[in-house]
């Protein structure tokens, strides 16, 4: 029997989804090349990572970003503290990154143009990519992760919208 709860997670529309994923896909070389120069230390991606999930609610993205960020050597209370939107523990000159990629997920992957300019102006070009690129590849994780849990809800007959 059907019951009509809400689903909780941000999900995007086909036209959304698939500007999101045009977004990693022409961003996928700056993706790879953030990863190998570590320019972006693993705990300031895993905080990027959380930060865009706390907003999108993705709990697959939540609970394997927690465990990366655990076996690398993160404060179980600052992961939590992170999965709650709140950045207290979170070092200093991090904090407009983390800060930008909630804009960022709040938007659907539309940030302000003033948001963006801050970021360069903050970072640096290079940097600022090595953000975008944890930004964009995080969106569509959460994107497909929410999308699965919607699916798999309604077929158990447990979400109609």
């Amino acid at each position: 029997m059907a019951n009509d709860q809400q689903f909780p997670k941000r999900l995007y529309g086909p036209r959304a989804f698939y500007r999101l994923l045009a977004d990693m896909l022409i961003n996928i070389r700056d993706m790879r090349e953030a990863g190998k120069a570590h320019r972006v230390s693993r705990e300031f991606s895993e905080r990027i990572m959380m930060a865009v999930t706390e907003v999108n609610g993705c709990r697959y993205c939540s609970y394997f970003h927690a465990q990366v960020a655990l076996k690398i050597g993160m404060d179980k209370g600052e992961i939590e503290h992170t999965l709650a939107g709140d950045f207290k523990d979170t070092p200093r000159e991090e904090l407009a990154a983390l800060y930008f990629a909630q804009h960022y997920a709040e938007s659907g992957g539309k940030p302000q143009p003033e948001a963006v300019q801050y970021m360069y102006d903050t970072y640096g070009e290079v940097m600022t990519r090595d953000i975008l690129a944890y930004t964009h590849a995080i969106m569509i994780e959460n994107a497909w992760g929410n999308m699965f849990d919607a699916l798999r809800l309604r077929i158990k007959g447990k979400l109609n919208t």
